[in-house]
């Protein structure tokens, strides 16, 4: 599977954990490099646009991507 396509763009994967770099490079290998439909902030950019993804959101918060994209 490509890359995200947010990946050049996205604040999570330049350095957002840098006092994690362990968690980081998981999240970035799964959801970045391979599951990116399955990311957080994938699923509200697809739905809401590039605006609506929150700068504090992680690509494991699947559940409060939901919320926002069903307006909760």
């Amino acid at each position: 599977m490509p890359d995200c396509v947010c990946l050049s763009g996205c604040p999570f994967f330049h350095d957002r954990m840098a006092n994690m770099p362990g968690m980081a490079e998981m999240l970035k290998t799964k959801y970045c490099k391979s599951e990116y439909e399955n990311c957080a902030r994938y699923m509200v950019f697809s739905a809401l646009g590039k605006d609506a993804v929150p700068m504090d959101m992680f690509p494991n918060q699947q559940d409060r991507a939901q919320e926002m994209i069903d307006g909760k």
